[in-house]
């Protein structure tokens, strides 16, 4: 099974993680991770992270998700979102941000683990 990266450290606006250049939001996953750009699925605040922005975690075999839902949990999670990940048989954890990290580093050391963070608001 790979690892997936470990989150190195995050602040306001700033992730850094094993393997990858510092960044702001990430998608992480068994093996690797990139960048999220919301405006890939067109995620905004309301209703939050879409179906979209998930499936790259679930094509990369994560089997549990993490989500963080922003440093002031500002960043929803929507309904169809949490259905995909229900469908797939998928552990899903949803957490303020710092919370999400500690929670996803943890999981990273035994799990196919993917998450997706957002170190802003």
């Amino acid at each position: 099974m790979a690892k997936s990266p470990a989150i190195d450290s995050i602040s306001w606006g700033r992730m850094e993680v094993e393997g990858l250049a510092p960044g702001k939001d990430f998608k992480l996953w068994p093996g690797g991770g990139r960048p999220w750009d919301w405006r890939e699925a067109g995620t905004q605040h309301e209703p939050g992270i879409l179906p979209g922005d998930v499936q790259e975690l679930l094509d990369n075999g994560a089997t549990t998700v993490v989500l963080s839902r922003g440093m002031e949990l500002r960043l929803g999670v929507d309904p169809a979102t949490r259905e995909l990940l229900r469908a797939h048989g998928v552990t899903v954890h949803e957490a303020e941000t710092t919370e999400a990290v500690r929670i996803y580093n943890e999981l990273a050391v035994g799990e196919a683990v993917g998450g997706l963070f957002h170190s802003t608001c």
